[in-house]
């Protein structure tokens, strides 16, 4: 009897939630074969099985949040089992690889009604401990997942309606409640609607809040006169969609001078873990992308510094279609140390992004519009029309400052004001 474990998808993805399966019990799948699709944060994949036989047993259903390394089914294989592919070679390895969960055993006690049989994962410990709660306390979330176990979510709903423990409860008149009430919210029958959010809305909805509470922001703002760029590309992308069947847009042109800024000032391209700074060596930009239903996914260009314009157009292009398709694989999404976010795209001048964890910045670049400015020329001020754009810079100012942040801010200005208008394709 063979048993089909959930396999590892990706670097630091320990679980993956079962969207549906292509097969039932009794059913025959041949090897290679479509077993099920799973959904790893924003991406949905596709698991084949490595074995060819009859379906015996399903263990999990839809929506069931599975641990990497778990069993799912048994198949019963005829004779010997298909040779594997290379891949699932891997994907096995790793997952017989995958080491045990640590329990946590420094976190404080409170006397509170507690389940001391709930599963915590250590992403669910990691954030008790930023937040420092108790063991107690996170033992006594009610769970939504599979057999009761507490999820991301369960922790920030219950952060969102914490009492302040006693000792650091604020100064409030006595006469007034220490937590404001749920608003109530008007609802018309027949008129109004109810719209459940997807898998995805409600991991953007987690993962924003979790970024708030997490980074106290710093937004700064700078004007960049982006004429030059702005000429060359149109001069230019024609030409280079007939020299290298690629689309040539800004996204590019604005990820290149990102990184040539971060290498300047590598301390933007940071996470920060308890009271230790983690000064990232590869540069990966991550861009935020808008899909079809209306979400939002971060891809991200791998090295973008170690790569010249033509590479990074031709990523760029790849995971933008990828995006819109649904085929970003989940290390597609992975591994990003600082985030660009185009609000421009949808006619912003300018925005206020939030900062996607664990990084500690994320630059929102305006639209490009045209407009009469004073300019020094030889002959004196002169007013001409220029392209401009306005530049916004979330930060983390727990570990970047104003000068580290302004500093940044206005050297990826001056690269971007600063483009050669003669560079080659």
């Amino acid at each position: 009897m063979f048993e089909f474990k959930m396999p590892k998808m990706g670097e630091s993805i320990s679980e993956a939630t079962i969207i549906s399966w292509t097969k039932n019990v009794g059913d025959y799948i041949e090897a290679e074969e479509t077993l099920l699709e799973v959904a790893t944060d924003k991406v949905d994949s596709e698991v084949h099985s490595p074995v060819s036989g009859t379906i015996t047993e399903i263990r999990f259903q839809k929506d069931d949040v599975v641990e990497v390394g778990t069993i799912l089914a048994l198949i019963d294989a005829e004779g010997k089992q298909e040779p594997r592919s290379k891949s699932q070679e891997i994907i096995t390895a790793k997952v017989e690889s995958q080491p045990e969960v640590i329990k946590p055993s420094n976190i404080e006690f409170k006397q509170v009604k507690t389940n001391p049989d709930a599963y915590l994962s250590p992403l669910i410990i990691s954030i008790a401990q930023k937040e420092n709660l108790t063991l107690e306390e996170v033992q006594s979330i009610p769970g939504s997942g599979i057999d009761g176990r507490i999820q991301k979510s369960d922790v920030f709903n219950y952060l969102k309606n914490r009492k302040y423990p006693l000792q650091s409860k604020p100064i409030t008149d006595s006469r007034q409640p220490t937590t404001f009430p749920k608003p109530k919210i008007n609802f018309v029958e027949g008129k109004d609607r109810i719209v459940e959010m997807d898998r995805m809305r409600k991991m953007i909805a987690d993962h924003m809040v979790y970024s708030k509470q997490t980074s106290p922001h710093v937004t700064s703002y700078l004007e960049v006169d982006v004429t030059n760029l702005v000429n060359w590309r149109n001069k230019n992308k024609d030409k280079f969609q007939e020299k290298y069947g690629e689309k040539l847009t800004f996204t590019p042109i604005f990820i290149d001078a990102v990184a040539k800024a971060i290498q300047d000032f590598p301390m933007i391209n940071v996470s920060v873990d308890e009271n230790k700074i983690i000064v990232h060596n590869d540069i990966n930009i991550g861009m935020a992308t808008a899909l079809p239903t209306g979400n939002l996914i971060v891809s991200v260009v791998k090295k973008a510094n170690e790569k010249d314009m033509i590479s990074i157009a031709k990523e760029v292009n790849y995971l933008a279609e990828s995006a819109r398709n649904n085929k970003l694989k989940p290390e597609d999404i992975q591994g990003s140390t600082f985030t660009i976010s185009n609000v421009g795209t949808f006619g912003s001048l300018m925005g206020t992004p939030i900062i996607n964890q664990p990084e500690v910045a994320i630059l929102a670049l305006g639209i490009i519009k045209k407009r009469p400015e004073v300019i020094t020329t030889e002959k004196g001020d002169e007013i001409a029309i220029r392209s401009m754009m306005f530049l916004s810079l979330s930060f983390d100012h727990r570990v970047v400052d104003g000068f580290l942040g302004g500093s940044f801010l206005k050297r990826v200005g001056d690269y971007l004001e600063q483009f050669d208008s003669n560079t080659k394709i």
